[in-house]
């Protein structure tokens, strides 16, 4: 495990380390090309001691991270008004000591491996000829799957909402269940992850990591959520429609009446 772990986090810093060039990128392009890197590393790792089961889960994170950077990095590069609203929503590197700019760097690392930590243990496993659960991968496959499709499907129709009036807030498709579809999706996928790896977690330490990793990206996704919401009052805070739909949709978890993040500034990342 302890090798396992140690080449992945040299990876993942290698990959990630395109962030000192715009901080932006260590959560976003760094992000997604790093959990498309862990995936195929263990892949190649531990290509003996692959079940069909994490074979397909490292399928999935391997195209959900690489398709995630490149939608993102094709958006920031082709759309003039994305560009100009990620260098609102983030500071530039010169805002940031290199201390600072450091600490993120590895904060981010530790918090992708932590993330990928069920499939990293479920083949450790495998490799070191211990059983596990097979149920788990089943359901995480499922619903990690679902979720990133849903992901896919909310950009695509956000995409093409937009082309049709740019000016409008989305309301139509996935945005008609929350506000933030593509984020749900993200979550649902995390959600995968995490379960898959139950039946595999061994030791404490197992469901620490596990854990962490779960919750900080539920973290973040609720951060980005309030930020989504605090640039759309900006941009339709006037708009009778927009404050219907807003009052009505709850902004990332369906059926939870939670419409409004705004004002919880512990959720600033």
């Amino acid at each position: 495990m302890g090798a396992t772990l140690l080449i992945l986090a040299v990876l993942t810093l290698l990959i990630d380390s395109v962030g000192w060039k715009r901080f932006i990128w260590f959560i976003s392009i760094g992000y997604g090309y790093s959990i498309s890197a862990i995936a195929i590393a263990l892949v190649i790792m531990h290509f003996n001691a692959l079940t069909w089961t994490t074979a397909v889960l490292c399928g999935l994170m391997a195209f959900y991270g690489c398709r995630l950077a490149t939608y993102l990095l094709i958006r920031e590069l082709q759309s003039t008004n994305y560009k100009q609203t990620v260098d609102l929503d983030a500071k530039n590197n010169s805002d940031y000591s290199k201390g600072v700019l450091f600490a993120i760097w590895i904060s981010c690392v530790i918090l992708y491996l932590c993330q990928m930590f069920p499939l990293i243990v479920r083949i450790q496993n495998a490799a070191d000829g211990l059983p596990d659960t097979q149920i788990t991968a089943y359901i995480g496959i499922a619903i990690a799957a679902f979720g990133i499709w849903m992901e896919m499907w909310a950009d695509k129709q956000k995409n093409d909402a937009k082309k049709i009036n740019p000016k409008r807030f989305v309301d139509t498709g996935l945005y008609k269940i929350v506000r933030c579809p593509n984020y749900l999706g993200e979550i649902l996928a995390w959600t995968g992850i995490f379960i898959s790896g139950i039946g595999c977690y061994l030791t404490w330490w197992h469901w620490v990591l596990a854990l962490l990793g779960y919750i900080g990206i539920i973290y973040i996704m609720f951060s980005g959520a309030r930020r989504l919401e605090l640039r759309q009052d900006i941009n339709y805070g006037t708009d009778p429609e927009y404050q219907a739909y807003k009052k009505r949709i709850p902004i990332l978890i369906p059926f939870l009446p939670i419409y409004s993040v705004s004002k919880y500034k512990w959720l600033k990342g």
